[in-house]
């Protein structure tokens, strides 16, 4: 069995100039993103349809990129792929001093118990003083800064509302927010009718945002289930798309009536009504 030196060796060949990989040696931090942000996308796609086969050859695919990006930067002189894993356990040993009580890999934390709150509570306390210790005083950090500008926006919304929420900044209970979001809805609505094609993207976002809070209070991770939306919709566009070839029809020639009442049977068929 190869070991993770072994594919650091292989990552250095790779890059190596004498005889490396052409592909591999024009690479550099920017060029490797949308590469690594498709790995992200095909493990989360392998772990919803429970394909455990692929999901090992994923997650080497995944872990690849981890190596590719900490040899470029040893190639700069900034850090090693051991550091990256001396980080990475050192933080986390910090962030566990209910598993880890002296921040050490041997210590244990005994028969004392934990609930989740004091642990989610701790987390946070934690890693705002490591934010504090880093920032200087004319320069307070907020406690929403370190959720990257890069992420998906949906699952951006949903992590800038939970950070809030830690802090007391939330609804007590989903009530309200059903609220909320119909009181957006009705600021998209005049919006919408009044021309105004900036401001409707303006309340467009607002009605997103409070939907993905609803989601939030609901218990409903919102990025799964628009994702299950999307591949719903696939199934039933498709069983139109089915039914019209058997017929030999084109869609376009169809009447909008024809095609609703072919949506309306596909989600029939799904539900085996």
């Amino acid at each position: 069995m190869h070991t993770i030196n072994d594919l650091i060796v292989l990552m250095s060949r790779l890059r190596d100039p004498a005889d490396g990989c052409p592909w591999d040696l024009k690479q550099d931090f920017a060029s490797i993103v949308p590469h690594t942000l498709e790995e992200v996308y095909e493990v989360v796609d392998t772990i919803e349809r429970q394909d455990w086969t692929h999901l090992r050859e994923e997650l080497g695919d995944l872990l690849f990129q981890v190596v590719f990006y900490a040899r470029l930067a040893e190639e700069q002189g900034d850090f090693t792929f051991a550091d990256v894993v001396h980080d990475i356990t050192e933080k986390l040993l910090r962030r566990h001093p209910h598993v880890f009580p002296d921040g050490t890999l041997s210590s244990r934390r005994g028969a004392e118990m934990f609930s989740e709150a004091q642990i989610n509570a701790n987390w946070e306390a934690i890693k705002q003083a490591e934010k504090t210790s880093a920032a200087t005083a004319e320069q307070p950090t907020s406690i929403l800064a370190d959720v990257p500008n890069a992420m998906p926006a949906i699952a951006r919304a949903e992590k800038l509302q939970k950070k809030a929420a830690r802090v007391g900044f939330d609804w007590p209970e989903s009530a309200p927010v059903w609220d909320v979001v119909h009181g957006e809805l009705a600021e998209l609505q005049a919006a919408a009718a009044s021309g105004d094609a900036e401001h409707t993207e303006e309340e467009l976002g607002d009605v997103l945002f409070s939907v993905v809070n609803l989601a939030r209070h609901l218990k409903v991770n919102p990025e799964t289930a628009l994702r299950r939306a999307n591949d719903k919709f696939i199934r039933r566009f498709g069983h139109i798309e089915q039914s019209l070839a058997a017929e030999g029809l084109a869609m376009n020639e169809q009447s909008l009536d024809s095609l609703d009442a072919l949506w309306r049977a596909a989600k029939q068929a799904e539900r085996g009504e």
